[in-house]
């Protein structure tokens, strides 16, 4: 029997992250009769959640905790499905001074022993006293607990009941650890991002006022992870904090029927969510949900859609703002953004109605000199770049080149921000805290870009950049390149990257395709990306065909460009003679 949805009006007055921690702002929500709803596979509503429940949920919860032998300060490692029990769990460590730390689903390849060895590395790297994870993965994870010497591990349903007078400990206070959050690339040496309850509570403050401006009559939508940044916070901590109601789906549910996302929002009337490109990718390449499988979709009320978590591809935002048009979409409602987990989660916000607005630069100046120069009729290269918009207020964004200094507009540098949402530091990480975090409170994102108008324009990771006779090569116009010159390739199949052999960088260019190495089409598609790369970047690749599905990718779905250039090295994925034969020499 499905549940009944929560109402999206409020019966409190609305305060939007005015607090000092997540303990006090689930207190003010559990007054009113908002809350999170729970849908499955199907789209149907299958727990409604209020925040009233929620509290009373998690301080029961909390008791149960203590009675299992766990004590304030403890961490508690939770494997995050989209789970009441989980948000249950997450906010009963809040309300005893425990730190959660938030851990990912098994991918949908790798296997189980890679899985197992990832969550270990997690668990022992936040030094946690307790393992909670679904049924289904008790058999995997029992020698970790065991390994570990957990003090509890197992369900969350399944903890030993506990007296209702049991005593409290002091909850987490405004300048202790609220969470750990595990950066998404921390695969081998795991770095656990120590968030304070004032960073967040600062961080969701700036989002719910400045970036979303959010109304009384918001309602969220989400199928992103919970164990991912902007799931958490921007579609979990940020509505609670704001008293939104919440409509949650699972990213394998998303994963296998797009569409349910967008049945969500219609049914619901949701005003806001977020997604990567790929996520709207998804959606538009299975067009238009048939009639005559439901009812038609009206996406009138979504007023933010937001794009976060990788590089904004703008024809993918085109497309599905021109294939859900007829539905009620607007591509004003389009929001690019850009943060990350070490800053909390959000540095900046396209102001809400603009859609997206791009930068056309001339990628040839771009690449040589380093300036992002408008594109001329004269441009032999271009390339769009979207705007994500003017730091929060309080943030402080700055683009310096390699020596520290500041650089003016349109001159590309590395991107440094420092505000009161960053992180502590990495979590008993010394060393890499102060490789990223200056005395004077400046982060180093790692990110390159540049301003524009006072906006943030993101052009690539700093690590991840090409160095090709002197020129910088972004490895997203390599991938875009080939995206779309080949039909064949869909958006998000292809990696590019540097390795170094024999004292030169070899560029390589990782391809998901179908059929069986030796294939005469998949033969003709390597050197069909060569040609493109040959003849619109003047760049010589190595390319090399794998298996659909085989590319990895980070909590938040996002392609790992560092992992694929961790597995090539190691063999993963090597190239065929015929790939071998037609590279360059």
């Amino acid at each position: 029997m499905a549940a009944t949805p929560l109402p999206s009006l409020n019966s409190l007055p609305k305060r939007l992250g005015q607090f000092g921690t997540l303990a006090e702002a689930l207190d003010y929500a559990a007054e009113g009769v908002t809350g999170l709803g729970f849908h499955d596979g199907r789209g149907d509503l299958t727990t409604a959640l209020p925040y009233r429940q929620l509290r009373q949920d998690a301080i029961a919860l909390a008791r149960r905790l203590l009675h299992a032998g766990l004590a304030r300060g403890d961490r508690v490692a939770i494997v995050a499905e989209t789970h009441p029990d989980v948000v249950r769990a997450f906010f009963a460590c809040q309300y005893v001074g425990m730190v959660p730390a938030l851990m990912p689903l098994p991918a949908a390849f790798g296997g189980r022993e890679t899985y197992i060895e990832h969550i270990r590395r997690l668990t022992l790297a936040a030094r946690a006293s307790a393992l909670f994870v679904p049924d289904t993965l008790q058999n995997w994870l029992a020698p970790l607990a065991q390994e570990a010497g957990l003090k509890a591990f197992g369900s969350v349903a399944a903890l030993a009941p506990a007296l209702d007078d049991t005593p409290l400990p002091a909850p987490t206070g405004e300048d202790e650890i609220a969470y750990l959050q595990f950066s998404s690339g921390s695969t081998r040496f795991p770095m656990g991002i120590a968030v304070t309850e004032r960073a967040l509570m600062e961080n969701i403050r700036a989002i719910l006022q400045h970036g979303l401006k959010v109304v009384p009559e918001d309602r969220a939508v989400s199928w992103l992870p919970l164990y991912h940044d902007m799931g958490l916070v921007g579609f979990l901590l940020a509505p609670l904090a704001g008293q939104v109601t919440v409509d949650l789906l699972s990213p394998q549910e998303f994963a296998r029927r797009p569409h349910l996302w967008l049945r969500i929002l219609s049914a619901h009337r949701g005003t806001l969510s977020y997604s990567p490109s790929f996520g709207y990718e998804l959606c538009a390449r299975r067009g238009r949900p048939d009639p005559a499988k439901g009812p038609a979709l009206d996406l009138s009320a979504w007023r933010a859609a937001g794009i976060g978590g990788d590089m904004i591809r703008t024809h993918v935002l085109t497309r599905f703002a021109e294939t859900f048009g007829p539905d009620g979409f607007r591509a004003e409602a389009f929001v690019p953004s850009y943060g990350m987990a070490e800053a909390t989660l959000a540095i900046s916000f396209t102001p809400l109605g603009s859609g997206v607005l791009t930068d056309t630069v001339d990628l040839d100046r771009l690449e040589r000199d380093g300036i992002a120069a408008p594109a001329s009729t004269e441009s032999a290269r271009i390339r769009a770049f979207a705007l994500c918009g003017p730091p929060l207020p309080g943030t402080e964004v700055e683009i310096r080149d390699a020596d520290g200094t500041a650089l003016p507009e349109r001159r590309i540098g590395r991107i440094l921000v420092r505000g009161p949402g960053l992180m502590r530091g990495y979590d008993d990480r010394p060393e890499e805290s102060v490789a990223v975090l200056s005395p004077d409170g400046w982060l180093d994102t790692g990110d390159l870009g540049y301003r524009l108008d006072g906006q943030i324009v993101i052009t690539g990771r700093a690590k991840e950049l090409i160095i090709v006779n002197g020129r910088n090569v972004w490895p997203q116009d390599l991938e875009w390149s080939v995206e779309h010159a080949l039909p064949s390739v869909r958006d998000g199949d292809v990696a590019a990257f540097a390795v170094e052999e024999e004292g030169t960088e070899q560029v390589v260019l990782l391809i998901e395709a179908p059929g069986a190495p030796g294939n005469a089409e998949r033969e003709r598609l390597a050197a069909e990306a060569a040609g493109t790369l040959r003849a619109r970047h003047g760049v010589e690749a190595r390319v090399v065909l794998v298996p659909r599905g085989s590319l990895p990718r980070t909590s938040s779905g996002k392609l790992s460009r560092i992992l694929a250039r961790s597995r090539y090295l190691e063999g993963t994925f090597a190239p065929s003679a015929a790939e071998l034969a037609a590279a360059p020499r």
